[in-house]
């Protein structure tokens, strides 16, 4: 009777393995993209503001803030697809959500919001 037991443990962990893959994703959203900013004249010493979002092929990411190269700030994420629409939705609650677009007919290629204008470009 044990036997049979264990021959039955075996074939349902075996069974079940093989059913929980996870499907590939190759969204040409995953990478790391960027917005740069400079404050002051570049003569003088002004201040530069980088924002960094990294999205990975689980459908969550990295949103970054830096200051003068000085992390300030950063907070997970995760992202869904549909139609070439794509949507941030943050894990801190004090960050507006984010619905942009992927254009890639440009180069570098954008990140667009709804009205048109750039969220971030590809790094």
């Amino acid at each position: 009777m044990k036997k049979l037991f264990s021959l039955l443990a075996i074939a349902s962990i075996i069974a079940i393995s093989n059913c929980t893959s996870i499907p590939e994703n190759n969204d040409p959203i995953l990478g790391i993209w960027v917005r740069n900013d400079a404050y002051g004249d570049e003569n003088k010493n002004g201040s530069t503001s980088r924002e960094e979002w990294i999205f990975n092929d689980v459908y969550l990411g990295r949103y970054q803030s830096y200051s003068n190269s000085s992390l300030t700030y950063y907070t997970d994420f995760k992202w869904s697809e549909e139609n070439g629409v794509y949507t941030i939705t943050y894990s801190d609650e004090h960050v507006t959500d984010v619905i942009v677009s992927l254009e890639e007919t440009s180069d570098p290629e954008i990140l667009a919001l709804e009205n048109g204008s750039v969220f971030a470009t590809r790094e």
